[in-house]
């Protein structure tokens, strides 16, 4: 009997209705995006880990799936989440980036499983998370 290897992740795609945006929007988060991709239907960068992220623009979607149409009613088309190195980090970030025109969805909060988290929005629409764990606590004296 032959098996098949199991698939690894690598990529995860984000279509896009404006490269320029979006490219702008992540590499506010240190995305590290080629100089001038603006122009171009599909765009990569590496992350760590081996995984790539990729943007296309609707119409280059469009262009092998002419059928192709966003979600609507408002959904996003995909979730990430970025770690910050520290909770003040979150909010800073957060802050940057509601100040920079994007949608905050959620401001920063200490999230009961012990995180500072904030939700904000991509050009697209997609939610973006960030977040950092809280250091722990000092031991107590006693």
């Amino acid at each position: 009997m032959t098996t098949t290897p199991t698939p690894r992740l690598d990529l995860i795609g984000i279509v896009t209705d404006d490269m320029a945006a979006s490219l702008a929007f992540y590499r506010r988060l240190g995305l590290d995006i080629p100089a001038g991709a603006e122009t171009e239907p599909h765009v990569e960068t590496a992350l760590p880990g081996g995984v790539r992220l990729a943007w296309d623009s609707a119409e280059s979607v469009k262009s092998f799936m002419p059928d192709w149409s966003p979600p609507t009613g408002g959904q996003p088309r995909i979730g990430l989440a970025f770690l910050c190195a520290a909770p003040a980090d979150v909010d800073t970030l957060y802050a940057e980036l509601t100040q920079a025109g994007h949608h905050g969805e959620k401001a920063p909060w200490d999230a009961p499983w012990g995180q500072r988290y904030a939700v904000v929005q991509d050009p697209d629409g997609n939610t973006v998370d960030l977040f950092a764990p809280h250091s722990p606590s000092p031991p107590s004296e006693g």
